[in-house]
């Protein structure tokens, strides 16, 4: 069977993005069912070599004390420089908003991103190669700076555009962000086996009646975030188990992009792979006419208890609708996925929900199959660390499934 490769599909004024192969899928490069690793492997260790990621580091630490002019505006090294140019300067945020630093990558180039499965760091023949990828993948974070940024009260969206309520489907539409309710009655969030018995079908009730002419809606997985969880952390995905992080995506990104919206859909559809949810059992036929019609990725993000500390915050796409994204790629075993990450915009517009309670749900877009620009294709989102909370505020405890919704 031929490897499925997806068209890339940029929305109408998008520019092309900053990806290896001028952003043609891995897939097209499959070996013997390989789903291209073996070239993205290739591929990052041949970028690593060049230097260029190096450079980018070597520029920030030799840079003087103080702020760094990038070309995007001023950046910082720490968390805390930033907060203090953000108060020396009186930046201040709308009612219900916050003034703050946000991580962004500087490095305009595709990374790569070797997750922790895959075999090759088993392999005793591939240890200077896997040295290598390891240091890169630790440097990533060497190559972000943190700039101010302001968030606005997601629950006042209407107040920025009027007419707009931030619970309804119009609004995920125009910014790819929206809230919802939901009252679950799932009671253990750290019992994998729970969640997906209890908690999946609440989730995916929620979004066929949230959105009007849904036909379907699959939720595939979940992560639980707890920074402070004393129990088992181990991730088992073989027993559907994703463990429990404890750390926060601290950096701007997507989950998915113009390739693996459509390539991780139809893994989910033909192969059930890595899907936690209930088995699909599609031709891939079958998988074309679905995938013809609207889809939509949805993440959907729900507090064990009232946030106080690392808040999940969201990008509206209006707001860089015309950026390029850069790829992030993910190398398994047996498939390749793609994220992507975005440099800094003063006027990238972020909302976060304060003290967002249990029963709140900040859903996000991570893609749609609609291109026209007549509605929003995605949001970027990251966490952060909020300098009003008391010094003893509680970190984070929530819970965040992945979905797709086919209309």
């Amino acid at each position: 069977m031929a490897a499925y490769v997806p068209p890339l599909e940029l929305t109408v004024g998008q520019p092309e993005p900053i990806a290896a192969h001028g952003g043609l899928s891995y897939m097209a490069f499959d070996q013997d069912g390989d789903a291209g690793t073996t070239k993205a492997t290739a591929d990052a260790l041949a970028q690593i070599a060049t230097g260029e990621g190096q450079a980018v580091i070597d520029m920030i630490d030799n840079a003087p004390p103080g702020p760094i002019q990038t070309q995007w505006g001023l950046g910082f090294r720490r968390y805390a420089e930033c907060l203090q140019y953000i108060r020396d300067n009186q930046i201040t945020a709308p009612e219900g908003g916050l003034a703050l630093p946000l991580r962004y990558t500087v490095y305009e180039a595709p990374s790569y991103s070797v997750v922790s499965s895959n075999a090759l760091w088993h392999d005793p023949t591939r240890e200077a190669d896997a040295q290598a990828l390891r240091k890169d993948e630790h440097d990533n974070v060497r190559r972000c700076l943190y700039f101010p940024q302001i968030l606005r009260d997601a629950r006042r969206i209407g107040e920025y555009y009027p007419g707009l309520d931030p619970y309804t489907p119009q609004s995920m539409d125009k910014l790819g962000v929206s809230l919802a309710h939901c009252e679950s009655k799932c009671q253990n969030f750290y019992d994998a086996a729970e969640v997906e018995r209890v908690f999946y079908p609440e989730i995916e009730q929620l979004l066929l009646d949230f959105f009007p002419g849904a036909t379907d809606a699959l939720v595939y997985n979940h992560d639980v975030f707890d920074k402070d969880y004393e129990g088992d952390r181990t991730e088992d995905q073989a027993n559907k188990n994703p463990g429990v992080n404890a750390a926060y995506a601290n950096l701007v990104h997507n989950d998915l992009n113009d390739n693996s919206g459509r390539v991780r859909c139809r893994e989910l559809l033909t192969k059930n792979l890595r899907n936690f949810g209930r088995e699909q059992d599609y031709t891939e036929a079958q998988a074309d006419a679905k995938m013809s019609k609207r889809f939509m990725s949805i993440n959907l993000a729900k507090p064990m208890e009232t946030v106080e500390q690392n808040p999940f915050v969201l990008c509206a796409w209006p707001s860089f609708a015309d950026q390029p994204y850069i790829n992030n790629y993910r190398i398994y075993d047996d498939r390749v996925g793609e994220t992507t990450r975005f440099t800094y915009r003063p006027e990238h517009e972020w909302y976060w929900i304060p003290q967002q309670q249990p029963n709140e749900v900040s859903m996000l877009k991570c893609y749609d199959s609609v291109t026209d620009g007549s509605v929003s294709r995605w949001s970027f989102h990251t966490a952060c660390i909020d300098p009003t909370a008391p010094q003893d505020a509680r970190c984070r405890k929530n819970v965040v499934v992945r979905s797709f919704v086919f209309f």
